[in-house]
């Protein structure tokens, strides 16, 4: 087969080996992964001051998942997996910050904030994840795993998230544990150079992203709209610019277009309900078309860690994404899927980072 043809880390490709411990193996090296998280959110609780330790009443919250992967397009390289999950939060450390800087960037009224938690892990690899030695001259070996306080307002036709990512790269995020596992589950070739990823290092992303949509009239019987979008982000891990919109087209549509994996890409917990209280159509759907456009000083994904040394490539500067997909809600569940086309992120004195094609799927339930 191919390298350009190997399953992705979350692929389902491949024969399943044989055996009735194969459900064993992925535990036993996916757990720490599990167990990380779990011991990040303890603590966590832990540390919240009582009043905010309570949990919340499950109604008007809201669940979402997340999941990208290259698997589709039949390739396992550069960006090969992200997974973010998540909602309304049972405490409010992370979101304290996030609240208070977006009553600085929101405009005053509207609704009330909003607030969310994530747990999110992305994995990157080199085009060729069959070789062991160091390869200088493609992407370096990453993996970043995140905890994120999010904090939303809407004001008419315009949304504002404030998101601040908190976690580590390098061999303490897991990607070797969580990659290794699953492609040993379903058979396919194992990574064979997560020894060369990008070291250990605390990171962070303080991001805000703000959305409006415009009515644009009618189109054989359809509802047509746009949706612009414009934000930044700062941090270890990224330090970007960015801009872009979205056409939509279909019957009965309401939020701000499909939620989304990146910082402050997803509406959160009562968030529909306190700004679209007549929604009395059971049934949602749109098809969509997108651009977002990125000016990026910094990825430590591509430019290495920043407190001491590690692989790094040459970043280039603009990078854009072009999107298309579908979005469909039954009452109170949404599924988008989302196919995206990225252009080159960098370039070696060796050769270019190509284009990269993978696909996003979010699936939303609310209480």
């Amino acid at each position: 087969m191919p390298q350009d043809a190997a399953p992705s880390a979350g692929s389902l490709r491949g024969t399943p080996p044989s055996g009735d411990n194969a459900g064993v193996r992925l535990y036993l090296s996916v757990h720490p992964l599990m167990f990380r998280i779990a011991v990040l959110l303890a603590l966590l609780a832990a540390w919240a001051p009582p009043t905010l330790a309570q949990p919340r009443p499950p109604e008007g919250s809201e669940f979402q998942l997340f999941v990208e992967n290259d698997m589709l397009a039949r390739t396992d390289r550069y960006y090969t997996n992200g997974i973010k999950f998540g909602g309304g939060a049972p405490f409010d450390l992370l979101q304290l910050p996030a609240t208070e800087l977006l009553k600085q960037l929101a405009p005053e009224g509207g609704s009330a904030i909003h607030l969310g938690l994530f747990v999110g892990q992305n994995l990157y690899t080199p085009k060729s994840i069959k070789i062991s030695q160091a390869q200088p001259f493609d992407r370096p070996w990453a993996a970043w795993l995140y905890l994120g306080g999010v904090a939303q307002r809407a004001k008419e036709h315009r949304l504002d998230t404030v998101e601040i990512d908190l976690g580590l790269v390098g061999p303490s995020a897991l990607g070797r544990e969580v990659q290794t596992g699953w492609h040993r589950l379903i058979g396919a070739p194992q990574p064979a150079g997560w020894q060369h990823q990008i070291p250990n290092e605390p990171a962070f992303l303080v991001s805000y992203l703000g959305k409006s949509k415009r009515a644009l009239g009618n189109l054989a019987g359809l509802d047509l709209e746009l949706i612009p979008h414009g934000g930044a982000t700062l941090g270890t891990v990224m330090t970007l610019a960015r801009a872009g919109g979205l056409l939509r087209l279909g019957r009965h549509m309401t939020g701000f277009g499909p939620d989304t994996i990146e910082p402050g890409g997803a509406m959160l917990q009562n968030m529909r309900r306190d700004i679209e209280p007549g929604r009395s159509h059971g049934i949602e759907w749109y098809f969509f078309a997108g651009l977002d456009h990125r000016l990026i000083a910094h990825n430590i994904f591509l430019d290495g860690t920043v407190l001491r040394d590690s692989p790094n490539v040459r970043r280039r500067p603009h990078v854009y994404d072009l999107t298309a997909g579908l979005s469909l809600r039954i009452d109170a569940v949404r599924v988008s899927v989302t196919r995206v086309r990225r252009s080159e992120e960098f370039f070696t004195a060796a050769s270019n980072g190509g284009r990269q094609t993978f696909d996003s799927v979010n699936l939303g339930i609310e209480f």
